[in-house]
Parts: structure tokens; C-alpha cells; sequence
């Protein structure tokens, strides 16, 4: 299980290596992306509170990144944050997410991001539910969500 200090070492030191790796130009994106989603997983951009698709959707399955369909996160590590944004406590994998610090907007942040190819997904906070402690505050237009796959 990974806690804030490994998110931490994830985003100072390196991160997990991924299990491939997807690489395409702005326009091959572009033409597999709607607008919405390639301004939020293309250009770090993010949906406003509440307003996602997937902010209210509890049944079971995988959310996937919109890009490159890399497994993500499982339903059974969703909860339900208040925060206006799909939550979860854990990758699905270490080597899913990619993390890297930022300093955006003034504040300090540990960006979440498709380790695969790139994807932004959205942050991590360490104030999520015990027993991580971590809250992945993720977009719904950077994942799509397979209700016929319950776990890797």
C-alpha cells in the first residue's frame, strides 16, 4: 500500500517504471480526444467541481486513462470525498501513476499523471481515509470507466 511519504519519494526521486510506454504527437492526441478531454489529460487542465461524469458513479468496475486505456484505478478503492472530483486511495498498480511536484497556482501539489503516456489525471493529497491517507482527486475526463472489468 502506498502511503504519502512513497508519493513523496515517487516525486523527488523517480517514479515506478511503467510497463510500456505510448508516445504521439499533439495531433495524433487531438484526433482521439474530444476538446474537453485533450485540454484536461493533454493540457493539465481541470473539469470544474462536481461537474464529471464519473464525480457520482459507485458501481463496480475500472477506470482507465482516456488516452492510452492504461488500467488505473479499481472501484473498490473509490469513496466518496465531498471534493467535487472522483477520489480514490490507491493506484491500481504502483507503476500506473507517475507523480511529479507542482507549483502551480501558488501552492505546492503532487501532480498524478498516466505513467504510460503521460495522461495528467488530476493531484494526490494525504488527506484521504485511513488506512493510506491518500486522496487521488482525479478528473473524469482523463478516464473512462469498463463496469465489465473488476480488477487486474
Amino acid at each position: 500500500m502506498l502511503t504519502w511519504k512513497n508519493v513523496m519519494d515517487f516525486a523527488v526521486n523517480g517514479n515506478p517504471k511503467p510497463n510500456r510506454r505510448i508516445e504521439k504527437s499533439e495531433a495524433e492526441w487531438r484526433k482521439i480526444l474530444t476538446p474537453e478531454q485533450f485540454k484536461i489529460a493533454r493540457g493539465k487542465g481541470t473539469e470544474a467541481p462536481g461537474t464529471g461524469a464519473l464525480c457520482s458513479v459507485y458501481e463496480e468496475g475500472q477506470y482507465n486513462c482516456v488516452c492510452c486505456d492504461t488500467p488505473l484505478f479499481d472501484s473498490t478503492i473509490k469513496f466518496k470525498s465531498s471534493s467535487g472530483w472522483p477520489s480514490f486511495t490507491q493506484p491500481i498498480k504502483e507503476n500506473a501513476i507517475k507523480y511529479e511536484k507542482d507549483i502551480s497556482f501558488g501552492m505546492v501539489r503532487v501532480e498524478v499523471m498516466c505513467n504510460v503516456c503521460d495522461a495528467h489525471l488530476g493531484h494526490v493529497f494525504p488527506d484521504g481515509p485511513e488506512p493510506s491517507g491518500l486522496r487521488y482527486c482525479v478528473n473524469s475526463e482523463s478516464m473512462t470507466m469498463d463496469a465489465s472489468k473488476k480488477e487486474v
